[in-house]
């Protein structure tokens, strides 16, 4: 296929348009992945060649307590590998919402040391708008493995005790919570049964769905606007939400706003809100 755009300048930004897909789809060395998770799996429809990113299975470890907590870097470099991904890969990933679970996909990539990937603005939704070509799901990828190391960046995902310590350092520090507002609140139910209600006690709501406009990213200075109207001019974001997925949403946007350094709390609310008699973290409902 001939590539009229260059792959190096489809991976600048974080985010790639259905256009720039197309004009490198099939290009040596470019890696499609779908990262679509439960009901938005894409009614068994892909982009052609992509590959399944299986957010509910080997890029979870299940021995942990919360939902899509990150694998560590052995299984996720050997995960990444049965892919067919290599250090030098370009790699898009996108999902059957919009941009729902594809950036979780991005995100850990990045966390691992991974740069050479963008999340596909619009999902299958807008490329099946443009009228672009899908074909039906085949079997798993079953080609030859790749090469791909992971390098984990420590500060990319973080833990309990991060998030608290950045919760008393407000001045600084803006942890952001991406779920819907009556979640936040703590009027409206968890889906996963067992977490308490409400939020983090100086925790801050700006739910995902607030950077998007039919399924795509807002542009960058709506996406400042957003991010400065809630955190104002603190320096440092942390993103939480149900359990990791959707903070790599805040996380996305907050690069593309500027954000040198934002953070995924990777427990979010089904670590956070598990009721126990001992250790339990804070929890504060309202707004």
């Amino acid at each position: 296929m001939t590539v009229s755009v260059p792959v190096s300048v489809l991976f600048e930004r974080p985010l790639v348009g259905v256009d720039g897909l197309a004009a490198c789809l099939g290009a040596d060395g470019v890696v499609v992945l779908d990262a679509s998770v439960g009901a938005h799996r894409g009614a068994g429809r892909r982009i052609p060649g992509a590959r399944a990113f299986d957010l509910d299975g080997v890029f979870s470890d299940h021995s942990a307590p919360a939902p899509h907590t990150m694998p560590g870097a052995a299984a996720f470099t050997e995960a990444v590998r049965a892919l067919g991904i290599d250090d030098t890969s370009a790699v898009v990933v996108y999902d059957g919402a919009g941009i729902y679970s594809s950036a979780r996909a991005w995100w850990m990539l990045r966390a691992m040391g991974f740069d050479r990937a963008a999340v596909l603005d619009g999902g299958l939704p807008a490329w099946e708008a443009a009228g672009l070509p899908v074909e039906q799901v085949p079997a798993a990828y079953d080609g030859p493995p790749g090469t791909f190391t992971a390098r984990p960046r420590p500060g990319l995902i973080v833990d309990s005790a991060a998030v608290t310590a950045a919760l008393a350092d407000p001045d600084r520090t803006a942890v952001l919570d991406a779920r819907t507002r009556g979640r936040f609140a703590g009027t409206a139910p968890e889906p996963r049964p067992g977490l308490r209600g409400g939020h983090m006690p100086g925790a801050l709501n700006l739910p995902f769905g607030d950077l998007q406009r039919e399924g795509a990213m807002l542009p960058e200075a709506d996406l400042r606007a957003a991010f400065r109207a809630v955190a104002d001019d603190r320096e440092r974001l942390y993103a939480s939400c149900g359990s990791g997925v959707t903070a790599c949403v805040l996380a996305l946007g907050a690069v593309l706003a500027g954000y040198p350094d934002p953070a995924v709390y990777d427990g979010s609310w089904s670590e956070w809100g598990m009721p126990g008699a001992e250790g339990e973290l804070p929890v504060v409902t309202g707004s």
